[in-house]
């Protein structure tokens, strides 16, 4: 299924001359159903954004599709709307999924859930969500009773494939959504083996914000003439979002932050570190400076993930500590600010990243925190997005007390005396003068009386001698008859013991013992 960029090698939709008038356009000129487009207007939209005027229409046409855009641009309901209509007819069958949507996190593949029932409310269309992190059994059943769409991640996907409860040989439709990000995670072996198992016509549609070779080279195997649309360069950056480094110092790094939460007026904010433990320790520490953060991680199941991110969107808490999987592709409105707390490790973290705010045509502010030795990292960023990030240079005033020093002892139990002298403060003495004053002698105790003489014992009796004990009388000496006696015993023993069977005695009568006798058979105890 070796594909192209299109006839010719040229590009398709790569810019208003092919097809994107700069005209204003609405939902209606993309060909949508009448039911398709109430359900749109409910949700408060009107008029469609460039990935999706060039999109919606390809993908109803029934087209192979790259799609390359930023985050935040509507690229999710570019393929969610057209996907409605098309699978408005047909009917479903058990455990054969109509159309299959692969997500590289369980945070991505739930919010793509929610904008499948935002606008499929006027359609008959199930859906089911495989993701890990929760149980199975509500999904195989779910499976069971028959989905048009399956919205999955790779691993969960897999698991099912070979324990045989899903079959993918209905599945007409295929998006692979996030694709650098799956390229990142390691899920593009995955996704080589799930085509294999898909039918070999169907449609795929790859929605990606950069385009790696990789990427490429997966396009060009399971994708048929394609159309390609680009609606902003490769890894470039939203210009809605203003961007910021500062360079600090190491330790003082959860500083600044603070300091620039608090005079840069925040209302919502992201703040990406690159590992888990790092997003741990954050939260805890923002905390106990009185600010109201959350945290959403790898390590988290997915329940409790779900749980802070609803707490992020209801305003209960307005800073949300995050790691790069746990919030790729993660929509909520409003957020403010992005701060990068670490230099992310790859650059094209760094598009995604601040594309959390100035979504929906909106503004943000985005400031990355950087020290002597990222200097290599955010070279590569500023590489990959074509220009140098401007530099913002904030003096923290004071000398650095720790970025997480104990709240001050109470005043009642005293500063902590130097290490030389460990007694209280109200407790030390005063400063002794230069030249001190003679002590005066001690008197002198009076002697002790001496003890009385005690008086002598008298000397004990004499015991008298002991008698003589009177000698024993020599034994009499053995008789020579009884040892002679002894011997003869002891001859007829032996002669007894000798084996009884021999070479030259006649056959034994049928019953009888015919083999040697055992020596001590030979013993008696008359003897």
């Amino acid at each position: 299924m070796g594909g192209s960029w299109g006839k010719g090698g040229k590009r398709f939709g790569a810019g208003p001359q092919n097809g994107f008038h700069e005209k204003l356009m609405s939902f209606a000129d993309l060909g949508l159903s009448e039911e398709l487009l109430q359900s749109v207007a409910a949700a408060g939209y009107d008029t469609p954004t460039p990935i999706q005027a060039q999109a919606i229409p390809a993908v109803l046409m029934m087209r192979d599709l790259i799609g390359i855009a930023q985050t935040g641009t509507g690229k999710t309901a570019s393929f969610v709307l057209p996907m409605i209509d098309i699978l408005a007819h047909g009917r479903r069958r058990a455990l054969m999924p109509r159309s299959l949507i692969l997500e590289p996190t369980r945070e991505l593949a739930a919010q793509v859930a929610e904008n499948f029932e935002k606008y499929g409310k006027n359609h008959d269309l199930k859906m089911a969500l495989l993701i890990g992190g929760v149980q199975m059994g509500d999904q195989v059943k779910a499976l069971s009773d028959g989905v048009d769409v399956l919205i999955a991640t790779p691993g969960r996907l897999m698991d099912l494939f070979e324990r045989g409860k899903i079959l993918l040989t209905g599945c007409n439709l295929l998006v692979i959504d996030e694709a650098d990000r799956m390229l990142d995670m390691g899920f593009i072996p995955d996704i080589e083996n799930i085509c294999t198992k898909l039918p070999a016509q169907r449609q795929t549609l790859l929605f990606s914000a950069t385009m790696p070779p990789p990427i490429k080279k997966l396009a060009d195997r399971f994708l048929t003439n394609p159309k390609y649309i680009e609606v902003a360069r490769p890894a470039t950056t939203n210009t809605n979002i203003t961007q910021h480094k500062v360079k600090v110092a190491a330790k003082r790094k959860r500083e600044m932050l603070r300091h620039l939460l608090q005079v840069d007026n925040v209302t919502t904010a992201i703040v990406f570190a690159n590992k888990k433990t790092t997003v741990r320790d954050l939260a805890k520490s923002l905390k106990r400076h009185g600010f109201a953060a959350g945290e959403i991680h790898g390590d988290m199941d997915q329940p409790a993930r779900l749980a802070e991110l609803q707490r992020f969107k209801d305003g209960q808490v307005n800073i949300l500590c995050a790691s790069d999987v746990a919030a790729r592709g993660l929509d909520v409105k409003g957020v403010s600010h992005v701060f990068n707390f670490d230099t992310p490790w790859h650059p094209d973290d760094y598009v995604h990243r601040i594309g959390r705010t100035g979504r929906g045509g909106a503004t943000g502010r985005a400031f990355t925190l950087f020290t002597s030795e990222d200097a290599e990292a955010i070279a590569s960023v500023e590489k990959l997005t074509g220009g140098p990030i401007p530099e913002m240079v904030v003096e923290l005033g004071g000398v650095d007390e720790g970025d997480d020093a104990p709240a001050p002892r109470s005043a009642a139990r005293g500063r902590k005396a130097a290490p030389h002298d460990r007694r209280r403060p109200d407790r030390q003495a005063a400063p002794e003068p230069e030249v001190e004053a003679e002590k005066p002698a001690r008197a002198e105790k009076p002697a002790r009386a001496e003890k009385p003489v005690r008086a002598e014992k008298p000397a004990r009796a004499e015991k008298p001698a002991r008698a003589a004990r009177p000698e024993r009388a020599a034994r009499p000496e053995r008789d020579e008859r009884r040892d002679a006696r002894s011997d003869e015993r002891r001859a007829d023993r032996r002669e007894d013991r000798r084996p009884r069977w021999r070479d030259d005695d006649g056959p034994t009568r049928p019953g009888e013992w015919n083999g040697p006798i055992p020596e001590f058979l030979g013993i008696s105890a008359l003897h």
